[in-house]
């Protein structure tokens, strides 16, 4: 086993370091050299992990069209390996080389984008939760209602932004109108990414809804995270925002932490 581990470990470098092949690797082909045999396995190598970030990321590769966005992903391939044998976890770096990579710089909004579509990506492969129980929910008496501690679906996420990047994914996703004249400097977007039905959904937020949310979300209690809220955006509305979270999914559970 040490021998055919080795044997492995030398084969993946080869394929993804471009390192010279070892002695132990057979090189009689009748009908090609092994340097062309190694190339196909590294073409196969590359093509597979394209494909998987063409799946992961669309709406990029539609913003920068097919050709760049093959060239964009082979620079990232050659500085980003894939280390699981699941192919649905490569990918995640994507937004940062996005904000490095000279030829898009032009392209403020493109890393955002693009990390909006990673939280879709794993919003639609997050494990399955069970959704928040009204009945169990209105149990519980009104006075221990600032002790609650809401539980979040794994599936959700908040990208926030400063361009208008829940539009331009909208703008880009099938049965769209194709309008895509969208104003950049149309202020900031609080994307949330949730799941419903098998069905990965984006939706804006207000700032006061997302400050909240992101406080619900660290764990903070309803009482606390409410009235941090209504200190900066006096016009919250406490019940809207949860009516919009339950309609989508949003929560599933819920406990009673200490009393303040």
């Amino acid at each position: 086993m040490p021998v055919l581990n080795n044997d492995l470990s030398d084969f993946a470098c080869t394929i993804l370091h471009g390192k010279e092949p070892s002695s132990r690797i057979d090189v009689s082909y009748s009908n090609y050299s092994v340097t062309t045999a190694i190339e196909i396995y590294r073409n196969n190598y590359r093509g597979n992990l394209h494909d998987t970030l063409a799946g992961a990321y669309p709406v990029m590769e539609q913003l920068v069209g097919k050709e760049f966005f093959r060239l964009l992903t082979r620079r990232f391939i050659e500085q980003h390996f894939s280390h699981s044998g699941n192919l649905h976890h490569y990918g995640a770096e994507l937004a940062a080389f996005v904000a490095t990579f000279e030829p898009v710089q032009e392209l403020a909004y493109l890393p955002d984008v693009t990390a909006l579509e990673w939280a879709c990506h794993c919003a639609y492969f997050a494990d399955d939760a069970t959704t928040l129980d009204i009945d169990k929910l209105a149990q519980v008496p009104p006075e221990q209602y600032p002790n609650l501690i809401l539980h979040i679906h794994p599936a959700c996420h908040l990208v926030r932004s400063c361009y208008p990047i829940a539009a331009i994914w909208h703008a880009h996703q099938p049965g769209a109108s194709g309008d895509f004249h969208i104003d950049l400097d149309s202020g900031s977007s609080n994307a949330l990414v949730s799941r419903k039905n098998d069905v990965v959904l984006v939706n804006e937020l207000t700032e006061a809804d997302a400050a909240w949310l992101q406080s619900i979300q660290a764990g903070t209690q309803l009482g606390g995270a409410t009235a941090t809220t209504l200190e900066l955006y006096t016009d919250f509305n406490l019940q809207a925002a949860l009516l919009k979270l339950v309609e989508q999914d949003v929560l599933t559970n819920f406990n009673l932490g200490a009393a303040s």
